[in-house]
């Protein structure tokens, strides 16, 4: 089995390509904190490394986030976890979480239409760097947009420049209703 990685726009977070599914398209899967990981062998094997601050799954790939440490001790401990993973067959996830990402109501045109641009402009390019975005909300009233990073985005330093700059401007430009874009 052959793990390649790739550096992410988060110095802390690295992105660990298995060359295999491994949440499957649109699926995502977030782990800030060793309790946390109690339901994913995968992440409760990353978590057992004192360095390892937040583990994230990707349709292909694992972001893992060091609190501490440096890559180059950190990265062979984390690619033999990974690897042992895969080759035994184990399963990623034990026990799947109640997500709570929607509201089950119907959407606004305009909710519909951020939603929309989200997941078909703003997701992919995060995935890229190793994170994800997801929707929580938009009040019509101010016109502001609520938006949770995972992932490596989580904690970057760069994502208040991407959410202002990147998403804001972008979502400002299709969806005149917005005014502002806010992380929570």
């Amino acid at each position: 089995m052959f793990i390649q990685t790739e550096s992410t726009p988060n110095p802390a977070t690295l992105k660990f390509l298995p060359g295999r599914e491994v949440m499957g398209e649109g699926a995502v899967a977030d782990f800030a904190s060793r309790e946390a990981a109690q339901r994913s062998p995968l992440a409760r094997a990353l978590f057992e490394l004192p360095e390892v601050g937040r583990v994230f799954f990707g349709a292909d790939f694992i972001s893992v986030t060091k609190s501490d440490g440096d890559w180059k001790h950190l990265k062979p401990a984390i690619l033999g976890a990974i690897m042992e993973h895969f080759t035994r067959g184990l399963p990623l996830i034990e026990h799947p979480a109640e997500e709570g990402e929607g509201d089950g109501g119907e959407d606004t045109e305009v909710v519909a239409q951020i939603k929309e641009l989200i997941e078909t402009r703003v997701r992919p390019a995060v995935a890229q760097d190793g994170g994800d975005i997801v929707f929580r909300g938009f009040d019509q009233g101010s016109g502001v947009v609520f938006l949770h990073l995972r992932g490596s985005c989580a904690g970057c330093p760069s994502s208040t420049m991407t959410l202002r700059h990147g998403i804001e401007n972008m979502l400002r430009h299709y969806v005149p209703e917005v005014s502002a874009v806010e992380a929570v």
